[in-house]
């Protein structure tokens, strides 16, 4: 191993407690593969599957909830009574040297969604965003690159990480399902902010 793989993994043995910090001078070099885009597609409904599960199509009104769910191919929006969080996938482009980039809103009001036309009294405003890069768990595709096929154990090769995390520009690194309850607890805040604000 490297000096820099070392440190990294002292650096998240150190930090087991809080998200994961990476270095993301590491940049793709040539565009990503096809398969490469097809697993950070994977994260992306994954993330978007634990926040906003697509629902069947039913004939009777859906009960009110206190966070309602809505969700797109590429986004969602958890709506509570005075806040939401809205989650968007933006890819880019197949050419391009990157992945693309997920976008975490945090919203004061209440949230049209596209193509509604009904909209909140007051609409929304914009208290916080957050923007998040896909990452392979710090090299994971790299270290897949490198592996000699014929010289591997079957049981190495399934130990392999093979998901993809969420990393924000300062080295911040989230797995999906810490982000997903990342994207909660900014609700939950967004929530008690709201309630604080309007009773003081």
């Amino acid at each position: 191993m490297s000096d820099h793989q070392d440190a990294l993994l002292l650096d998240r043995a150190d930090a087991a407690e809080s998200p994961e910090r990476v270095d993301l001078t590491r940049r793709w070099t040539d565009p990503p593969t096809h398969k490469a885009r097809a697993g950070v597609q994977r994260a992306v409904n994954r993330l978007l599957d634990i926040l906003a599960p697509e629902r069947t199509v039913i004939r009777a009104a859906r009960p009110p909830q206190p966070v309602e769910r809505h969700r797109t191919p590429r986004a969602c929006i958890l709506q509570s009574a005075a806040a939401a969080v809205s989650v968007s996938w933006f890819p880019d482009a197949a050419s391009d040297a990157a992945f693309g980039e997920l976008q975490v809103l945090v919203w004061r009001g209440t949230v049209s969604r596209p193509g509604s036309a009904q909209r909140g009294p007051g609409g929304a405003t914009i208290v916080r965003a957050l923007v998040f890069y896909c990452d392979d768990r710090g090299g994971a595709l790299d270290d897949v690159a490198a592996l000699d096929v014929d010289a591997i154990d079957v049981a190495e090769a399934q130990s392999v990480p093979a998901d993809w995390g969420w990393c924000m520009a300062d080295g911040t690194r989230y797995e999906t399902d810490a982000l997903a309850a990342h994207c909660l607890a900014l609700l939950a805040q967004a929530v008690v902010d709201v309630a604080a604000g309007d009773s003081g």
